[in-house]
């Protein structure tokens, strides 16, 4: 499978999970995007098309010697920063990727600070 499909083959599964999901002020869609070297995730009102809050493991620094510790870390950051603004729930949007490594630990991470996903 070369790159071409195998990013094709994602954005299929991810249109298959967004049908099914959206984000609503009340309980916005934390959507997880992953690259080789980072994570990002942001809490979005898919109804007002707006990012209420985000975080990346830019802002955390690192916090163990793999990523997936990073990860985690960055969901603990994203749940605390959605408590400020008054988010208790969220629907997870894993982008089509697996449920597996960095983009669990986020979810995993969120889960431990409070976040009901």
């Amino acid at each position: 499978m070369n790159a071409k499909t195998k990013r094709q083959a994602r954005v299929r599964r991810h249109s298959r999970v967004r049908k099914k999901i959206a984000g609503t002020a009340a309980r916005p869609r934390l959507a997880v995007y992953r690259s080789n070297r980072h994570i990002y995730a942001q809490l979005i009102d898919d109804r007002d098309a707006s990012t209420i809050v985000a975080a990346t493991d830019a802002e955390v620094g690192t916090t163990g010697p793999g990523k997936v510790d990073a990860a985690k870390a960055v969901g603990k950051l994203i749940a605390s920063r959605a408590k400020e603004a008054g988010i208790e729930r969220a629907v997870f949007d894993r982008g089509g990727r697996l449920y597996h490594g960095r983009v669990a630990a986020v979810a995993e991470g969120a889960r431990e600070e409070g976040l009901q996903i």
